[in-house]
């Protein structure tokens, strides 16, 4: 017997509860009360379970009735998005939009963008990695995720087509206690050289054997940003980071950005681009969000040559 409810009796049941009469729930449903009636009548009998009292002049929940009203209106939600996911599916709708962004790309720019998703595109899950180098290629090169984000990899594999977003100004900071700190004048190669150097390193094999931005014999590697970020500010070392990751502890004095540098150990912006396989272009979801990134490029703090210039550098 309760294999054979039907959408069509929840639906009864919820506008009758909802409605607070059999008569108003057949005005909203377009049918006599009669049919609403013999509806629920049906639907009572295949539970076994009375859901409304019929005593008095109107029809009352019975404390049976309002414990299955919450899972009638969990089954008629999760239709409704059923409906809603196969109908964006049959307009050319990504089921799921799947992306991996680099560390490199401004969290402040990708919150926005993924708050108007959420508005955009409301039945499309969205399902976000971050990670840094080959970390960022290999999941699209699998076909793991439809969408890249690449900054910290200088070179875009070939079977990847690439679209230019934006670019990251970048700074070397150092905890206001590191010896790099104190330092007069122009900072050199040779100088930088004789401290630890914090470095990013790829959790896949697809840099091996290469370094990008690596100016000190003596390294620390991490694999992950966050915990070179805490190091810079623990004074371990000094670094290469995005101004817009640093920009607050560079005005608080939590970390010193180290502007004064010579030619030969300047880092230029890192340009951040949206990549994906030339056989799997991003569909409606994944293109709407490609451009919303491309915009993320006003979410970002201004050059590094620009906050030197406003006397905010702090070193």
């Amino acid at each position: 017997m309760l294999e054979a409810i039907s959408l069509d009796q929840l639906r009864t049941f919820v506008a009758a509860a909802e409605t607070g009469s059999f008569s108003a729930a057949g005005r909203q449903l377009r049918r006599a009360q009669s049919v609403i009636s013999h509806t629920l009548a049906n639907l009572e009998a295949q539970t076994g379970v009375k859901l409304f009292d019929r005593t008095g002049r109107y029809p009352v929940l019975t404390d049976a009735g309002r414990a299955l009203l919450q899972e009638a209106r969990g089954v008629l939600q999760g239709m409704n998005a059923f409906k809603a996911k196969a109908k964006s599916m049959s307009d050319g709708l990504e089921p799921e939009l799947t992306a991996v962004i680099d560390v490199m790309y401004p969290m402040q720019a990708l919150t926005k963008a993924v708050g108007g998703f959420r508005v955009a595109f409301p039945h499309t899950p969205l399902r976000l990695y971050v990670e840094a180098l080959g970390g960022v290629a290999k999941p699209v090169l699998d076909g793991t995720c439809a969408l890249g984000v690449i900054g910290s990899l200088p070179t875009i594999p070939n079977a990847l087509q690439a679209e230019m977003l934006l670019d990251v100004p970048m700074v070397k900071v150092v905890a206001p206690s590191h010896p790099l700190a104190s330092v007069q004048g122009e900072i050199t190669l040779q100088e930088l050289s004789k401290h630890v150097q914090l470095v990013l390193t790829d959790r896949t094999d697809l840099t091996e054997g290469n370094s990008y931005g690596v100016f000190s014999p003596l390294t620390w590697r991490l694999a992950d940003m966050g915990a070179k970020h805490a190091f810079l500010c623990a004074g371990f070392g000094w670094g290469h980071m995005p101004l817009a990751m640093v920009q607050a502890q560079i005005l608080s004095g939590e970390l010193v950005a180290l502007t004064r540098e010579s030619a030969d150990c300047r880092v230029p912006p890192i340009p951040v681009q949206a990549v994906y396989r030339h056989d799997n272009p991003p569909g409606p979801a994944g293109r709407w969000f490609l451009e919303q990134l491309k915009d993320g490029s006003r979410a970002c703090p201004t050059t590094l040559t620009e906050f030197a210039r406003a006397g905010k550098d702090g070193g």
